[in-house]
């Protein structure tokens, strides 16, 4: 999902300026002059990623990096979430101020609440439709849906509240959550941006030792996403997207860094292939796996944390921001994806409990489970064309009335 740019969407301007195009290269994507296109980039990618991940007994989500390490897209799009969240505000309160840069960014949380209760009742929609029509009640038990079939008064009142979430809704929630809560935290970022970020750990460790989290619905569970815990990531985001990035390239270079950022992602990916290779198993000893385990994702593990500081060290060495090939023509229909996170996100949503209805109920086929992933992918794609030459075709009717 993303922040307010240009004003609802896209990432905003990094202070490099990309390069040019070289010969025989796609023009880049519509863009902001001086846009990090690595950012909208990984946050397309994460997009895709979690719609592969959505669907159930399908082949193509092995392609995912949950296969590989630890962690997984939703770190990155947390991250990248804070990043350009602390950005974009961050300019605007130098702009205009604490109090109507706060407005702002709470009328976002606004916005993105709608989005939600929005694709509440069109998911659950869909559900019901196909729990119905097929009379098979183990959908609604799946999807997390079962509460609403029994009682949709409460639940509807608790989707209000954002306690009650079916299957593959969590993030958004999430990400109302932390951007409205971040107002004093950019304010904390902009005058004292390590001790903000100290503050922020010392809030994950309290919640990770004390298990503090949110309740939900039905009243015996808790956030599937730990917002005390995943508030560091964001706020991490928050902490590089303000200057924090670049006062850690030297390091990022470092080679002793880079080596054990390269060791730990080795480590990790042997021991995620443990789980599910039998020659690996009881790879790790269980001295070790009482210390480890379990790898939390509802409370942000730290070995997760860790992961992606390792994979983040790991992508950043080997793609700098000036990469001529960031605005190649192949990449532009995933950049284009996390420039309209939100509407795609939502869009992924839907598709995912269709790619599975398809999958169980007409072919479940290797084939029809590679036709669905392609398809679900183009569609979000589409979407994404669709609603960035509508964002291009306002920004010109605009120049010509204005300018």
């Amino acid at each position: 999902m993303t922040a307010e740019t240009s004003e609802h969407r896209g990432v905003p301007a990094s202070t490099t300026p990309p390069a040019a195009g070289t010969p025989g290269t796609a023009p880049a994507p519509p863009a902001a002059s001086g846009r990090d296109l690595r950012l909208d980039l990984f946050r397309g990618l994460a997009l895709w990623f979690i719609f592969l991940n959505h669907i159930p007994n399908n082949v193509v989500n092995w392609i995912t990096n949950r296969n590989f390490g630890f962690s997984d897209a939703t770190e990155i799009f947390v991250f990248i979430s804070g990043y350009t969240a602390a950005m974009v505000y961050g300019r605007e309160l130098d702009r205009s101020g604490t109090l109507v840069t706060s407005a702002r960014i709470l009328r976002r949380a606004w916005q993105l609440y709608i989005a939600f209760i929005f694709l509440f009742v069109i998911y659950l929609a869909e559900i019901s439709y196909v729990v119905g029509s097929f009379s098979n009640p183990l959908y609604a038990e799946e999807m997390g849906a079962l509460q609403f079939l029994s009682e949709p008064d409460v639940a509807l009142v608790q989707a209000l509240l954002l306690k009650f979430r079916p299957a593959n809704m969590d993030v958004l929630p999430l990400y109302i959550v932390l951007l409205a809560g971040f107002p004093p935290v950019l304010w904390a970022l902009k005058r004292w941006p390590d001790a903000t970020l100290a503050v922020s750990a010392l809030v994950y460790a309290l919640a990770l030792n004390l298990g503090i989290n949110l309740p939900g619905y039905p009243d015996d569970r808790m956030w599937f996403f730990n917002p005390f815990c995943w508030q560091l990531m964001f706020v991490f985001g928050g902490w590089c997207g303000l200057g924090g990035s670049d006062r850690l390239g030297g390091l990022i270079q470092n080679r002793l860094v880079v080596a054990l950022a390269l060791a730990y992602l080795v480590v990790s990916l042997a021991v995620v292939v443990s789980w599910w290779w039998r020659p690996l198993e009881g790879l790790v000893p269980e001295a070790v796996g009482v210390f480890i385990y379990p790898i939390s994702k509802t409370d942000l593990s730290p070995l997760r944390f860790l992961h992606f500081l390792a994979l983040a060290v790991v992508v950043v060495k080997l793609v700098p921001v000036d990469a001529r090939w960031l605005r190649s023509r192949v990449l532009r229909p995933m950049i284009l994806c996390g420039q309209n996170s939100l509407e795609v996100f939502c869009f992924g949503v839907f598709l995912s409990f269709a790619a599975h209805f398809v999958l169980n109920e007409i072919n479940g086929s290797l084939t029809m489970q590679f036709i669905m992933s392609a398809a679900g992918i183009s569609l979000m794609v589409a979407l994404s064309v669709l609603l960035s030459w509508y964002a291009r075709v306002e920004r010109e009717i605009a120049a010509r009335k204005y300018g």
